[in-house]
């Protein structure tokens, strides 16, 4: 709610300014951390975990890699946060006959139930407003967010480009 009224004034502004649009962003990124944190509250898994248990159930047998493209997540961040939910009994790994190098992920029983009762949208809701929009205006979001993005690279370059905490 104090994020609606936030975005209310800074509308009724109607100026454009660096800093009305870092407010935008600090706006965007509190939402998100705050819904991560209720789905924690209300699941007793963090949102992004929420958000993986969502992936398998929709694509059972997923690999590791394949899970983390699909949450747009390094491949080692996602492999720590499947050990974690292995280890809490959500999800179950089995090696393929043919490759036993090859890990397929699965929903266990248990996973399947918590996804079931969980808060949604599972994914969060910075992913699901982003599914919202048409292609055209993800288009011109990601372009002006590459734009951003260099001129921080250029600014400092190795820090701007490290992942925000919350997508862990």
């Amino acid at each position: 709610m104090a994020e609606t009224q936030q975005s209310n004034k800074m509308q009724q502004s109607g100026r454009v300014t660096p800093l009305s649009v870092l407010q935008r962003f600090r706006v965007l990124i509190r939402a998100a951390q705050r819904h991560s944190q209720w789905i924690e509250r209300q699941s007793g898994v963090t949102g992004a975990q929420l958000w993986a248990l969502q992936e398998l159930a929709e694509a059972p047998g997923l690999r590791v890699g394949e899970l983390a493209k699909r949450m747009a997540l390094h491949q080692s961040t996602a492999s720590n946060m499947i050990d974690r939910l292995e280890t809490g009994g959500l999800i179950r790994k089995e090696r393929t006959s043919a490759d036993q190098r090859v890990v397929r992920l699965y929903l266990t029983e248990a996973g399947v139930e918590l996804l079931g009762r969980a808060p949604s949208p599972a994914r969060g809701v910075l992913p699901q407003a982003l599914r919202s929009l048409d292609e055209e205006s993800l288009m011109r979001l990601q372009g002006e967010l590459d734009a951003l993005l260099r001129k921080i690279r250029d600014l400092d370059e190795g820090f701007g480009m490290q992942p925000l905490p919350f997508t862990e």
